[in-house]
């Protein structure tokens, strides 16, 4: 069971847990603002735009060349920037915190 936490942009600090699917799937099913993943996970929409702390980026790793160009699309990339459909619910990333881009 990974419990983690996303920073949002409205409503502050929300911890939510889960053990299996995307990072995405579980902001969507604990009502996170600013995670709408629109197009279900298939990495083609940004709307789930996340930066990882500099200090765990190395957990989750750098994106992957699709990923990347769904992130060119969003105009608040940094070098900490995922999209949270692509980061699995592991034990990997218990404990961390995800900062909503949106």
């Amino acid at each position: 069971m990974a419990k983690v936490i996303f920073m949002t942009q409205s409503n502050g600090a929300i911890a939510v847990e889960g053990n299996g699917g995307s990072l995405m799937e579980l902001a969507v099913a604990n009502g996170v603002s600013g995670i709408d993943g629109d197009c279900g996970g298939v990495c083609s929409c940004a709307t789930c735009h996340v930066y990882v702390a500099p200090e765990d980026f190395e957990k989750v790793g750098a994106a992957d060349e699709i990923e990347s160009d769904m992130l060119e699309l969003d105009d608040n990339v940094t070098e900490y920037s995922r999209l949270c459909c692509q980061i699995e619910v592991s034990d990997v990333i218990d404990g961390m915190t995800f900062v909503v881009a949106n």
